[in-house]
């Protein structure tokens, strides 16, 4: 944010003859000068101009102050450097570093800043897939997803033998009474249940949910999607989806199975599983007792569940003694 200035001086002891003195008269300064690196970044993955190009702008071109990409690349920049909220672009639409990530030093319009407002940033929040008379910025959902796919297939200049898609889905704790707020009692607060897919450090997905559901809610859309596009690619590669036990469930098994997508799945703790490797926990205990080190062994088998599962999976069933106590691990 920028510093506001006084003119106040202040003294201190001199070093050598010279005169040590503090000002405050700085001129427009800004605490955020790391944007710039982020703003050299885009300059070469492109992202807010490509992102920007997801949205439809029905607005009158000669009312525009605040083009699509100023505004998209406002909220992307002001995110990164940690504010969140639309109150701080009041401030930050004055902020010289905004400026020149915006490429705009000055407004046409005396009163008006070199990028935009909270008012004006709202029209862009508020966008709809069609336009309409109230909300003439629109944003077209499916171009979104597929840039974040478009830009992981940019990022290398030859297919990988193999990629590992994870998924996983988490908690965003909500501390209002916002729209969709569901209290989720593994978390234990009230939460949204993002799905995130993620292929080592790249974004995939990102999909936000109510928390009222289950944590694979929503994941064989999103990983057909993703793996379609991938494979419009690399029709090569291949593809293997790894994830906990909230994700194990026939739908998403099924659809691997039949789509060649190999798939290694958390599977949770229960008393059948624990009768299948009675004896490798008792080794393993025995082990752990007799070298007062951590212990572990291994099963692999064909199971399925009593009526979930559409066929029998392989398992492979991990039974670790830690010398303090046992660790079922599948």
């Amino acid at each position: 944010m920028p510093t506001e200035c006084t003119p106040d001086v202040f003294g201190f002891a001199s070093v050598e003859r010279r005169s040590v003195v503090a000002a405050f008269d700085g001129g427009a300064v800004t605490s955020d000068a790391g944007g710039l690196l982020l703003g050299a970044t885009d300059r070469t993955v492109g992202l807010v101009g490509r992102f920007a190009a997801c949205f439809t702008d029905r607005r009158q071109p000669e009312l525009i102050e605040h083009a699509v990409a100023t505004l998209v690349g406002q909220r992307v920049f002001g995110i990164a450097l940690g504010y969140e909220d639309l109150n701080d672009h009041d401030e930050l639409r004055r902020d010289p570093l905004m400026a020149i990530l915006a490429g705009k030093l000055a407004a046409r319009r005396r009163d008006c800043a070199p990028v935009a407002g909270k008012s004006t940033l709202n029209r862009l929040e508020l966008s709809r897939p069609v336009a309409t008379r109230y909300h003439k910025i629109a944003h077209d959902p499916a171009a979104i997803e597929r840039l974040f796919v478009t830009l992981f297939l940019e990022a290398h200049r030859q297919p990988p033998k193999q990629i590992i898609l994870d998924l996983d889905a988490t908690d965003d704790p909500l501390h209002g009474h916002q729209e969709g707020r569901f209290f989720h009692g593994y978390y234990d607060c009230y939460c949204y249940l993002p799905l995130y897919v993620f292929c080592g450090r790249h974004l995939l997905a990102a999909k936000l949910r109510r928390s009222n559901i289950d944590a694979a809610a929503g994941s064989v859309e999103e990983v057909a999607r993703i793996v379609g596009q991938i494979r419009g690619q690399w029709p090569r590669t291949r593809i293997l989806l790894r994830a906990d036990s909230g994700f194990c469930r026939e739908a998403l098994m099924a659809w691997c199975e039949e789509n060649r997508v190999d798939y290694v799945f958390g599977l949770a703790r229960n008393a059948r599983l624990e009768a299948e490797i009675e004896a490798e926990m008792a080794w393993a205990e025995e082990e752990a007792r007799v070298t007062a080190k951590p212990a572990r062994r291994f099963k692999d088998f064909r199971w399925a569940t009593l009526d979930s599962w559409s066929r029998r999976r392989r398992v492979v069933a991990k039974a670790e003694w830690t010398g303090v106590s046992e660790n079922l691990c599948k």
